[in-house]
């Protein structure tokens, strides 16, 4: 009995030590063999998710010009271009023509510590062993056209999950810089992006505290901006999701005695998908003051219901498929039957509150739109006014209205027309549309079907 006890321990205790042994083979493998696999998996996933980013955007070109996998870390650099698209465009509003070869290229320099537990992260600042496919810090460059590169104050840590998920944090210190007879000052900047390549969602919410540009002409001041959202795609090829914006005190002086001031500008969104339609609710505010007008003020609401997805889709395809035509009127015959095709599938629009404050007086008015279901085969303007009902409400302040009349012999055309009653101490338009026929505070107005 004795030997038979004495040998079930010394059994157990093998099995005991062998348990750990295998644990601590299999430890081994984690930390010191899978950073060698993962690393592979990790350069490809960081690949994707800018790759997948750019052709979201459509206006930007990621190039990968090397990277050198290690062991336990990797190096790698990318070259983001900005390619001809409403991004370009927007910039050449503001700037004047400027091809796309001629603006400056961002460079994003990265090193990716990986494995299921990236141990050498932990050397430098955020590490962590947190699992996944890797651990990644990366700096920014800007390169001029004629090469020289300018480093980018900041820093951009990443994780990347095991099923692909792109963690980013941008994090920007409060500093200065004084360059070129250029003095910029900036508070704390903190962004977050998570990207999803497998179901295209992206996340994102960021802070700015301040930001001041001065220059021996010109000023810009901001006192701070907040942002966060999530877009999900469709399978409509339209995405869903919400948006929250914030600005706060936005100063610019041009200088020339001549500047403007955003107190605050907020923007609110969400939007949902219901079977194969979308909702959607929308709100934005802005105030400002300028110079010589003084102070205005905007608030809208509005909400979206039952808007067709496909049609949705289809119409943004062929949007970005246009972007930059020659000639716009070839562009619009190309979308126009897309654009009467969403209406045939019918729609309501609702905005249920718009005012505009200008120093004479504010500006109040409702709206309501219904585009009833048409025969997409047959639909045309004509069908749109037809089975449109909408009711349009504005009210203006006497004194808005009548000091636009003095200046202008079209704004008194419209008081003589009808198209404003005076009531109390405002003016005021009742509008209805109903089966194609139009009255304006009560008197019947012709619509010319025949023409459209």
């Amino acid at each position: 009995m004795l030997a038979s006890l004495t040998f079930d321990k010394t059994s157990q205790g093998l099995i005991v030590k062998k348990g750990i042994v295998v644990l601590l083979v299999l430890l081994a493998v984690l930390i010191l063999v899978s950073p060698a696999i993962v690393g592979r998996l990790a350069e490809q996933t960081m690949d994707e998710n800018l790759n997948w980013a750019a052709s979201e955007s459509g206006d930007v070109k990621v190039t990968s010009e090397h990277f050198a996998r290690g062991w336990f870390s990797s190096e790698g650099q990318h070259r983001i271009e900005l390619q001809d698209g409403d991004l370009l465009t927007a910039l050449s509003a503001i700037t004047g023509p400027m091809p796309a070869e001629d603006l400056p290229v961002l460079i994003i320099n990265t090193r990716l510590d990986h494995g299921l537990f990236p141990v050498t992260s932990l050397a430098r600042d955020k590490g962590s062993l947190a699992p996944g496919l890797g651990s990644a810090i990366s700096t920014l460059q800007v390169e001029m056209p004629g090469g020289e590169r300018v480093n980018v104050p900041g820093t951009i840590y990443s994780k990347v999950a095991l099923g692909g998920r792109l963690q980013s944090n941008y994090v920007l210190e409060e500093g200065s810089r004084d360059e070129d007879g250029t003095f910029a000052s900036w508070g704390n900047v903190d962004i977050n992006v998570t990207t999803d390549p497998s179901t295209g969602t992206i996340e994102f919410d960021g802070s700015l505290a301040s930001l001041s540009v001065t220059t021996d002409q010109e000023s810009m001041a901001l006192e701070s901006l907040s942002f966060d959202g999530k877009q999900v795609p469709t399978r409509f090829d339209v995405s869903v999701g919400e948006l929250n914006f914030a600005l706060e005190g936005l100063s610019i002086d041009s200088g020339m005695g001549n500047g403007a001031r955003v107190t605050r500008l907020a923007v609110t969104g969400s939007s949902a998908l219901d079977g194969d339609r979308i909702d959607a609710t929308g709100r934005a505010s802005l105030a400002m003051d300028v110079l010589p007008m003084g102070a205005v003020a905007y608030e809208m609401e509005f909400n979206l219901d039952g808007l067709d997805a496909a049609s949705a889709g289809a119409l943004q395809a062929k949007i970005k498929e246009m972007d930059g035509a020659a000639d716009p009127m070839v562009a619009y015959s190309t979308l126009e039957q897309d654009a009467l095709q969403l209406f045939a599938a019918g729609f309501d629009l609702n905005i249920g509150r718009l005012e505009v404050t200008l120093p004479q007086g504010t500006m109040t008015s409702v709206m309501n739109f219904s585009f009833n279901e048409g025969d997409p085969a047959t639909f045309d303007w004509s069908s749109l006014l037809l089975s449109t009902e909408a009711s349009v409400d504005i009210s203006l302040p006497v004194d808005m209205v009548e000091t636009m009349a003095r200046d202008n012999p079209q704004a008194a055309m419209v008081i003589g027309g009808g198209f404003l009653v005076k009531r109390n101490d405002a003016y005021v338009m009742e509008a209805r549309l109903k089966k194609g026929l139009l009255t304006v505070n009560g008197a019947p107005m012709p619509l010319p079907l025949g023409a459209m």
